[in-house]
């Protein structure tokens, strides 16, 4: 807990949370790169499952495999910051628990996607990505479900 506390009182941190436009700006480059990770990864995840096909597949995935990455970091950078404004209180709400073991889950999905179902060049093999595919969509809609309830609980 004093760990935690300790965060919120550094300066960069404090200074955050008092800017009357850095803390919303954070904000919103919070929820903009968290809606382009969830858009690559959807629609990676619908050509995987068969749709898109008017896509070329290997260059499309290619595409939404790289904004998904740069979303990610983005997300992630953000998301911290957000965290460290309020980390004594976020660390033990129930929701972002949850988006954090939801994040978890997701990477190691797409882990266990390149391990087993992925084929020559890493390109997911169409049968048996199905079913990460489909986990993956619905965990990163559990992250978004999960971080639009941290401010509620």
């Amino acid at each position: 807990m004093e760990f935690l506390q300790a965060i919120e009182q550094l300066a960069p941190i404090r200074a955050l949370r008092i800017s009357f436009y850095a803390y919303p700006l954070v904000n919103a480059a919070h929820v903009l790169a968290i809606g382009a990770l969830v858009t690559s990864v959807t629609l990676m995840d619908l050509r995987i499952l068969g749709f898109l096909t008017a896509q070329e597949r290997r260059p499309f995935l290619k595409l939404m495999r790289r904004v998904g990455i740069a979303a990610f970091c983005g997300a992630a950078a953000t998301g911290l910051l957000l965290f460290s404004v309020r980390a004594s209180e976020y660390f033990f709400n129930p929701a972002f628990r949850l988006k954090m073991v939801l994040i978890a889950l997701a990477g190691l999905n797409l882990l266990a996607l390149r391990l087993f179902a992925s084929g020559p060049g890493g390109m997911p093999r169409e049968r048996s990505a199905v079913i990460f595919a489909g986990l993956s969509m619905v965990l990163w809609l559990g992250v978004l479900v999960c971080g639009r309830f941290i401010g509620f609980l």
